[in-house]
């Protein structure tokens, strides 16, 4: 499932995963989903929220997505693509998007980071780092990666 709205800003993100670049800030936060998970089978999966948040003046469009999933065994998987969830979403100031998506592992643990490819509205092209964030079991022992 995922959704999407825009909404005013916020004074702060309260989710602990978040960094801005160049007044874009993105805030993610990653649920494991026992439910659909199959450890037995080695198939682990987890949801993320992220929220992208124009803090800036001048109004910004997501073009391309860059995600970089590294798994407990340290086996890189690389995800390149347009937009998100479909969308390449417009930010006027104060504006913000929400969206919901997920990525399967074969470990109980994980990391993932990347960036996100925007344009201006004068056509500046420029990247927005997103937070490097955990992909953990809430029973497993938390490893770093």
């Amino acid at each position: 499932m995922f959704f999407n709205r825009k909404k005013p800003k916020t004074a702060e993100s309260n989710t602990p995963f978040s960094k801005v670049t160049r007044s874009v800030r993105i805030s993610v936060e990653p649920h494991y989903l026992a439910d659909q998970s199959a450890p037995t089978e080695r198939h682990f999966l987890w949801a993320y929220r992220v929220l992208i948040e124009n803090l800036g003046d001048e109004t910004v469009q997501l073009l391309s997505r860059y995600w970089r999933i590294t798994n407990a065994f340290g086996q890189v998987q690389e995800v390149r693509g347009a937009g998100v969830v479909g969308e390449q979403p417009e930010l006027d100031p104060g504006q913000s998007f929400e969206y919901t998506s997920g990525t399967p592992l074969t470990t109980p643990s994980g990391i993932m980071v990347g960036c996100y490819s925007m344009v201006t509205s004068r056509g500046e092209k420029f990247d927005v780092e997103i937070p490097a964030f955990p992909l953990d079991i809430p029973s497993q022992p938390k490893t770093l990666h």
